[in-house]
């Protein structure tokens, strides 16, 4: 398949196209082909070092007509602003929409907008007191960091911190993570539109099948008919206080319920309602961060789901520090898109780590998350981006399907919601090993 060319647009030291140049192992779908530059600035060397047409273009009266004129004659087809600090206007958004994306340094709609660039941002968020601060990877549109959200990772701010300091933490685990990344999801989408491919999937079935213990898994998708939106959640177990529990649809979603309450030995991080219907909200999670979740909802919190995970953190279990997974599809869609999913989980320095990931629907795919990447001692945590898998239209049979690849041993419960998008009924199965 021909790979998407792809143009970085940069304004000084050139970081993030360092970090973009360093992870071809990431970018299989695109090429970094130019780099442009609106001002002397040494990213346009490191670009030339890696074997990469750079150009500068300082601002001027032409510079829009110019740049796009540039990006014409290289066939550019994704453009990605690593610290490029001119705002792009006019033709340039109207030639490339949907093909452009940024990299800024907070969580977006925080600490960002005409005027938040460089340290700026890293002072507003000291000089608010904010204990987390983070980056995020959108879309670019008419509106300066308003474009729709793609990906965003938190980290912890320090009492010890300095903007110096802050700045060079989110580039180094939050920018230069994401954003190749992003750029590769992007260019994947356009080299396979470009092609005229069916973008490809892994089989829930299979993924399920080959792991003998996921542990608690979440999954959000649209049938391929388009009439419903799917939510998949289950569970696993090892130790009876774990499998001492069954699913129960309740009015508003589904409950977790004990088969032998008296056996119960600790309630605090197996008893909780998994999925929650709230003002047209569909929230589904892996723990009571789905209560969590609900109340921004009812409180009329603009960022919901973002804003009630910052205030929580991965579970306290000992050796194994169960990820907190979450997923919402919202009743409007909006800078968010369609559905988001979240990964809140211990880092190697200890901190709580948080991933929020955004997505369109697509008819008949869906995005998983699980918990642990397999059985072990302590269990290994899951560590990668969603997965890419298949829906089907009969709740009946794929709930049946999905239920018997869960190792036999290890499954607890299963349950599978499909909401009608006109009607927004729904319909619930259960599977119970109990």
């Amino acid at each position: 398949m021909e790979k998407t060319r792809i143009a970085v647009l940069v304004s000084g030291g050139g970081t993030n196209l360092q970090a973009l140049i360093d992870r071809s192992d990431v970018i299989l779908n695109g090429e970094i082909v130019l780099v442009v530059s609106d001002r002397k600035a040494y990213a346009t060397e490191r670009a030339q070092k890696a074997g990469i047409e750079a150009q500068t273009l300082v601002k001027g009266k032409d510079f829009a007509e110019n740049l796009l004129k540039l990006l014409k004659s290289r066939r550019i087809e994704l453009i990605v602003l690593a610290g490029f600090l001119s705002i792009l206007s006019g033709e340039i958004l109207t030639e490339y929409r949907g093909k452009i994306i940024n990299v800024h340094p907070s969580l977006i709609p925080k600490h960002c907008g005409k005027g938040f660039y460089g340290l700026k941002v890293h002072e507003d968020v000291l000089n608010c007191g904010d204990a987390v601060t983070g980056a995020t990877v959108h879309m670019v549109n008419e509106v300066t960091d308003g474009g729709r959200i793609l990906v965003q990772r938190s980290l912890e701010v320090y009492e010890s911190d300095t903007p110096e300091a802050l700045q060079k933490r989110v580039m180094e685990r939050c920018e230069w993570k994401l954003l190749p990344k992003m750029t590769e999801n992007e260019a994947k989408r356009i080299a396979y539109a470009k092609s005229g491919a069916k973008l490809c999937c892994e089989s829930f079935e299979g993924l399920l099948a080959s792991n003998s213990y996921p542990g608690r898994g979440v999954a959000i998708g649209k049938t391929p008919d388009g009439s419903s939106d799917v939510i998949v959640y289950f569970i696993m177990g090892r130790s009876f206080n774990s499998r001492n529990r069954a699913f129960v649809e309740s009015d508003r979603g589904v409950d977790i319920v004990f088969l032998h309450p008296d056996k119960v030995e600790d309630a605090s991080l197996v008893f909780y309602s998994p999925i929650v219907f709230e003002k047209g909200y569909a929230i589904v999670t892996n723990g009571d961060q789905t209560d969590t979740i609900a109340d921004f909802v009812r409180d009329g919190d603009q960022t919901p789901f973002v804003n009630a995970l910052l205030t929580r953190t991965y579970e306290p279990d000992n050796p194994n520090f169960t990820p907190r997974i979450s997923g919402i599809i919202y009743p409007n869609g909006g800078v968010y898109g369609d559905f988001s999913l979240s990964m809140l989980k211990r880092n190697a320095f200890g901190e709580s780590e948080r991933d929020f990931y955004n997505f369109g629907f697509e008819n008949g795919f869906g995005r998983f998350i699980h918990t642990y990447e397999s059985d072990g001692n302590p269990l290994p945590t899951y560590d990668k981006e969603p997965h890419l898998v298949d829906v089907e239209n009969d709740i009946d049979a794929y709930a049946e399907k999905l239920w018997n690849s869960l190792n036999p041993d290890n499954k607890v419960a299963l349950a599978v919601c499909y909401i009608d998008v006109k009607t927004r009924n729904r319909k619930i199965v259960i599977k119970n090993k109990a």
